[in-house]
């Protein structure tokens, strides 16, 4: 599911080259917890597991995994995973429902970054806020079964009939080459891949085998722990991100960074997402890419 909310950064300079160089050569045991890593309780959310290839996708409710901010309402705030609130207009909260849902904040495919830098900004009043949606996927601690969830979910949306509050549309597939089609049409056209949510399920927090997502490059997420001077071309800016990852396993990631990322790279300690095609014998991610940073305040 997404990238790290955080305010504008200084463009790279003396003083961060010399942290670049400081940085690459911290030692690879015993890092200390990065500081600056939220600490706030998180809210109960519903987690996803990688689809293993192996189910039967007829018994699950199909959807496209936006590329979004994933944002929680508890009935009164509208909240990141961390817990933190999401600075968020009246208006557009006043909509909401009393009862808890959980979603997507997303204005559209390939949007990601518009997104990003409109939350961050933390400002209510600020018109881009009229492009979003708030594309609803389950309701934490509702009743009965994933199906049955989705009906009292429809219910929400046509009770609050605003353009900005609407359901992450599904479907059902019939078999694999369905699935496989669908995902191939998805991403074909700008989406990141697909979410399965078993019909039958209850709902229940943490990582589940009834929520799986399916998308064409394995993704992981892994903390900025330094940063690998560039050379040529990239004298004086970032060549690779330095990570680690929950596991402690540590790669460098230098492709998918633009110049920008490079010359005002994530700070020390951020999480990022990356992609990876499949790790190699020694367990690292083979072509590691970097895709964003978490969505986290």
């Amino acid at each position: 599911m997404r990238a790290s909310i955080r305010p504008p950064r200084p463009r790279i300079g003396p003083t961060l080259r010399a942290v670049v160089i400081a940085a690459c050569l911290l030692p690879t045991t015993g890092l200390a917890p990065a500081a600056g890593t939220p600490d706030a309780a998180e809210p109960s959310a519903m987690l996803a597991l990688r689809d293993d290839g192996k189910l039967d996708p007829s018994g699950y409710w199909v959807s496209e995994k936006l590329d979004g901010v994933r944002a929680l309402w508890d009935g009164q705030r509208l909240r990141f995973r961390s817990g933190r609130e999401i600075v968020a207009p009246a208006w557009f909260t006043a909509a909401l429902p009393a009862t808890p849902v959980d979603g997507e904040l997303w204005i559209d495919r390939r949007r990601f970054d518009a997104l990003s830098g409109l939350i961050r900004r933390e400002d209510p009043q600020d018109p881009g806020w009229r492009q979003v949606r708030y594309m609803l996927f389950d309701q934490p601690g509702g009743a009965g079964d994933f199906s049955a969830r989705l009906q009292t979910l429809r219910k929400i949306v046509a009770t609050a009939a605003v353009p900005w509050l609407q359901m992450v549309p599904q479907q059902r597939v019939a078999d694999r080459a369905a699935l496989q089609r669908l995902l191939d049409e998805t991403v074909a056209g700008g989406g990141e891949g697909l979410m399965l949510h078993r019909t039958d399920a209850h709902w229940q927090p943490g990582r589940s085998d009834a929520l799986r997502k399916l998308t064409p490059w394995l993704d992981a997420e892994a903390r900025v722990i330094g940063y690998v001077p560039g050379k040529g071309r990239l004298q004086g800016k970032v060549g690779a991100l330095a990570v680690e990852a929950d596991d402690g396993r540590r790669f460098r990631i230098g492709s998918g960074l633009t110049d920008a990322l490079r010359a005002a790279p994530p700070p020390l300690g951020t999480l990022v997402t990356y992609r990876y095609r499949e790790l190699t014998p020694g367990g690292q991610p083979r072509f590691p890419r970097y895709v964003r940073e978490r969505t986290l305040p």
